[in-house]
């Protein structure tokens, strides 16, 4: 059933779990997220970016997500629009059926994020629909999101605590050390714990969100590179750091370039293996098989959303 994030992250934040919210671009990519989900029996956000769009097209992705519902109607499913730029984008994405939006506005200074975002969410609860929100500026690249690491910022809880009151955000991404794309972390990982919990004390009924959250799966890089990939030094979050966010106050994280590394790792495989294959089915299969154990592996052993549905 295709529901908000509102009562997805009432549960998640009371039983201490995050869901996870995964980037869509294609239909292989929907099916192998969904029938994972519906093998672990865990709610799930399907999310696509401004770029996904573009690339998609809104309504093939809409059509695409409203089979996976009527497949899966016992799977909780929410539609999220990941880092919208403008007030337009989300707009357009609240008009054409999507349940939830994230309006970026963290590339501004907090005046201006505040006022975007609260006319971003006037315009969401009248129609049902509920915001993310972003405070902080996260390193690194995604789509259209490119934040040079000298700029990056970690979010302030006292800021936090006053934007979420004055734009009325259902939902709040921050900066604690993570980053978007392959290449998140030269030396060892680290999160800033004390900064998660520092923004829970003092916006408890706030979920937070968790961004630039893939692991960068050293095996999904290896099978990459084995193939005729170039992804040297590609370092992700480990779960061991994900699985302690979700038990310590984040609710829903998100996960885009793991999803990209498998599906990159199935078709490179099955085109090396065997040069004469041309079917796009044969390679885009294995893909998707692959993004269905990716998405199954964040479920049950890093985020704990199994068996909460």
């Amino acid at each position: 059933m295709l529901v908000t994030t509102k009562e997805m992250f009432e549960k998640a934040m009371k039983e201490k779990y995050a869901i996870g919210a995964f980037n869509v671009n294609n239909m292989e990519i929907i099916q192998g997220i969904v029938d994972a989900a519906a093998e672990c029996k865990s709610p799930v956000i399907l999310q696509a970016s401004a770029g996904a769009i573009k690339y998609a097209r809104i309504g093939y992705l809409m059509k695409m997500i409203e089979a996976a519902v009527e497949e899966h109607p016992e799977i909780p499913m929410a539609i999220h629009l990941d880092h919208g730029p403008d007030f337009e984008t989300a707009k357009m994405c609240i008009d054409n059926g999507f349940t939830s939006v994230m309006i970026d506005g963290s590339k501004y200074d907090f005046e201006e994020n505040v006022r975007l975002t609260k006319q971003v969410v006037d315009y969401a609860h009248s129609k049902g629909v509920v915001v993310e929100a972003e405070l902080g500026k996260l390193a690194g690249v995604e789509d259209d999101v490119n934040v040079d690491a000298k700029d990056a910022m970690y979010t302030d809880p006292a800021q936090a605590e006053e934007f979420v009151k004055r734009t009325g955000c259902d939902s709040l991404a921050i900066a604690i050390g993570t980053s978007h794309g392959a290449y998140k972390f030269k030396g060892e990982a680290k999160l800033r714990f004390d900064i998660l919990k520092e923004v829970k004390e003092r916006i408890p009924n706030t979920p937070i969100v968790l961004h630039g959250a893939s692991t960068v799966i050293p095996e999904l890089v290896d099978t990459c590179n084995k193939y005729g990939g170039s992804l040297p030094g590609a370092k992700g979050v480990p779960d061991e750091m994900l699985h302690e966010a979700s038990i310590s106050g984040v609710s829903k994280i998100n996960v885009d370039t793991d999803l990209r590394l498998a599906m990159t790792a199935g078709i490179r495989k099955e085109l090396v293996e065997d040069p004469s294959v041309f079917d796009p089915r044969k390679y885009l299969g294995p893909a998707r098989e692959l993004i269905k154990e990716t998405v199954e592996h964040k479920m049950r052993d890093v985020f704990g959303s199994s068996n909460k549905i």
